[in-house]
């Protein structure tokens, strides 16, 4: 197993404090919004087996059956097939839909062919692979997840008193639903920018006083106030309202599929992902939004946003995706508890949030860990605080130990 060395992102949604709490570091002032895990080539962690840092891309490239395993080298080729987050939203993120596996192929095989260079800021598609995701909260966290029935969201909007939702209201009662979101959908994000600014604009002021007001939708109504705030005049604000406002517990989580449309508020938690950076946004950016392309992604389905629990079994609490590329589960450890064995076929991330959790190579003597140190094949035993992370080798036998809580990605193959 190896300690990883992560890079921290300072994207400008993110929070100022909530990374630096987590991982026991003075704030600098600054927003630390992701912190990434993995092999990803934006931001790959470090690895030291003796001969200084290395990237774990590169270590993962030179001998992919050795580090990866043959299940999931056979099943997703020679590279680590997810990235893991730590994310710390301070403000809201871009409001977004991802694509699934056969649009990211196609859309990445039309851009190339156009010669559409890769960092464009007009270029949607990043690579040919898709991105479900996973988003475990570790705080309260807020966001917005899938699209709200129509009558529910014609009923938010009539309630904020702005004669230019009028028509909107009208086609949301009225029209059935596929049709209802879409047309909806495409009327906000189409629409001339001074004409509905000012619709947003009046529609925040709106919110905001029913969300002092109180009432059944007050928190609703102060979540995109909120939005507001940070993006004023921005047409996805209206869109926002369109979505599911989810308030997530410490443990509680949401699976983000293709054509979801969703965003992140506010809250720390972690994030699970396909390897990928496919993202189609619909607003609450300064960034391309391309219009047609994302009516054609997003999935005009209403829903309740699916709030996930774990499900323990044999004292692993997992989150259940319909997803092979990653599998998110979590340890709760505790007092006096019996050392637990830990092996896969498949590449591992171990990562503490809380407490202090030791990692043991399950094949190691009882005097072996300490002066093992970093040996070439990674170290012995490794000692994780809040925030710290592992690489775990495919077919490696360990054991874990201590006082915490310890999420593990991994893939299934």
């Amino acid at each position: 197993m190896d300690r990883l060395a992560n890079t921290v992102r300072p994207y400008a949604w993110g929070s100022t404090t909530a990374l630096p709490e987590l991982l026991g570091t003075a704030p600098t002032g600054e927003p630390q919004a992701e912190m990434w895990m993995g092999a990803h080539p934006g931001a790959p962690s470090r690895i030291d087996r003796g001969a200084g840092p290395v990237s774990l891309a590169e270590v993962i490239d030179a001998a992919p059956e050795t580090e990866l395993g043959a299940d999931a080298v056979r099943a997703f080729g020679p590279r680590l097939p997810f990235l893991l987050k730590l994310l710390a939203a301070g403000s809201p993120l871009s409001l977004q839909v991802h694509p699934d596996l056969a649009q990211a192929k196609e859309g990445f095989a039309d851009e190339e062919r156009r010669g559409v260079p890769l960092d464009a800021g007009h270029r949607n598609y990043k690579d040919a692979n898709h991105k479900p995701e996973l988003i475990v909260a570790l705080t309260p966290f807020d966001g917005l997840c899938g699209f709200r029935h129509p009558e529910q969201a014609a009923d938010l909007l009539a309630g904020l008193g702005v004669d230019d939702l009028k028509p909107y209201v009208d086609i949301l009662r009225a029209s059935p639903e596929e049709d209802a979101l879409r047309e909806v959908l495409t009327a906000v994000l189409s629409a001339e920018h001074h004409a509905i600014a000012d619709t947003v604009e009046r529609a925040a002021v709106a919110a905001g006083r029913l969300a002092a007001e109180g009432g059944p939708h007050a928190d609703d109504y102060a979540a995109y106030a909120g939005i507001a705030h940070h993006y004023p005049g921005d047409p996805g604000v209206l869109a926002a309202m369109l979505l599911n406002h989810v308030q997530l517990q410490p443990g509680e989580a949401l699976f983000l599929g293709a054509g979801i449309p969703h965003a992140y508020l506010n809250g720390l938690g972690v994030e699970l992902m396909a390897n990928s950076d496919n993202v189609l946004r619909c607003g609450l950016t300064p960034k391309h939004v391309d219009v047609p392309e994302l009516l054609r992604v997003v999935r005009f389905e209403a829903g309740d946003a699916g709030v996930l629990r774990p499900e323990a079994v044999d004292g692993e609490e997992i989150y259940e995706t319909p997803i092979d590329e990653f599998r998110l589960s979590r340890f709760a450890l505790a007092p006096g508890a019996a050392p637990r064995p830990l092996v896969s076929r498949t590449p591992q991330i171990l990562l503490c949030t809380a407490g202090t959790v030791r990692l043991r190579d399950g094949e190691a003597g009882p005097g072996d860990g300490a002066a093992a140190g970093a040996a070439a094949a990674g170290a012995a035993e490794l000692t994780l605080a809040p925030g710290e992370s592992a690489f775990v080798r495919a077919g490696e036998h360990l054991t874990l130990t201590g006082v915490g809580t310890l999420f593990r990605a991994t893939v299934v193959a």
